[in-house]
């Protein structure tokens, strides 16, 4: 759990994946869209990552596990949360409050 909270505080915008996901693939391209370069961690590309993801369902609840987003070291939630946001349009000024884009 410290090593997903470690990452997750390191820049504005961190995505926590898996290569294969097609909802993550969604989300990266709807951040790039928007201007921001979050750092993306795919737990099936790292070696702890299964410990990772066990650490991101157990501790934080996310479920599914992946993708898992936080902005500004908050983990703000799925892809449903996120598309949810980037509907009503909060997504974006939380992007900029957490410094990830600057328009």
């Amino acid at each position: 759990m410290d090593k997903v909270k470690d990452l997750a505080s390191r820049k504005a915008a961190v995505i926590f994946t898996k290569s294969s996901c097609c909802m993550c693939y969604s989300i990266k391209q709807l951040f790039y869209e928007l201007g921001a370069s979050p750092a993306i961690h795919e737990l099936d590309q790292l070696d702890n990552g299964k410990e990772m993801e066990y650490a991101l369902r157990s501790g934080l609840g996310c479920n599914p596990s992946v993708p898992a987003v936080f902005i500004g070291g908050k983990y703000v939630g799925s892809a449903r949360d996120i598309i949810s946001l980037h509907v009503d349009g909060s997504l974006k000024q939380m992007l900029i409050d957490a410094k990830a884009i600057w328009f």
